[in-house]
């Protein structure tokens, strides 16, 4: 007899069940079992759409990681206008949202899930990575308009930047920080380099 309810987009319900699960109780309490009890559906419902529950993370990991490219490519889109400061500390808050800071703490506590995200993110953590990528365009499409240093080092200042947030947003238990302390973490970061 079948257990749970239909699942109309199986992997989808899958992935924001395992997000459920990581921020309520955090990536050692994320296991399969917990992950289709949230879902409310059968076990073999999760293995008959990936191949193990290692790769149900990777998977997981990855979609949240393509979600990325359209924050990237606002955040680029914004050079120009606004200010520098003001885009990168609303580009940060919005990157670090719950569930990317999640996702960083579940990739540092699985080596098997890390090794193989390491096709997707070679080198670096996956997700603060490709945040580092996008912050690094961005402050390239600045310095091309002259509103950053010619001679900024845009490829040290975007990981630097992503370090120091993911510092301030770390903290599972907390509450976020406020625009205005990212805001002088990115004024600290950039100060010399913004025109």
């Amino acid at each position: 007899m079948p257990t749970g309810v239909a699942l109309h987009d199986a992997r989808e319900q899958l992935f924001r069940a395992a997000e459920r699960v990581l921020l309520r109780d955090g990536p050692s309490a994320l296991t399969s079992r917990a992950v289709t009890a949230e879902a409310d559906c059968a076990k073999g419902v999760l293995h008959r759409h990936f191949a193990d529950f290692d790769a149900f993370l990777a998977e997981l990991v990855e979609d949240r990681i393509s979600r990325m490219d359209a924050r990237a490519a606002a955040l680029r889109a914004s050079a120009g206008a606004g200010g520098v400061i003001g885009n990168l500390t609303a580009a940060l808050m919005e990157l670090f949202d719950s569930v990317a800071v999640a996702m960083v703490g579940l990739v540092a506590s699985r080596d098997a899930l890390r090794a193989r995200l390491r096709r997707l993110t070679p080198t670096g953590v996956p997700v603060l990575t490709e945040a580092a990528a996008a912050v690094s365009s961005y402050l390239a499409a600045e310095r091309d308009l002259g509103r950053v240093a010619a001679d900024a080092d845009v490829g040290t200042l975007a990981p630097t930047l992503i370090g120091a947030a993911h510092l301030l947003f770390a903290d599972r238990e907390g509450a976020p920080p406020q625009d205005d302390a990212v805001r002088k973490v990115v004024s600290a970061v950039v100060a010399g380099v913004v025109r």
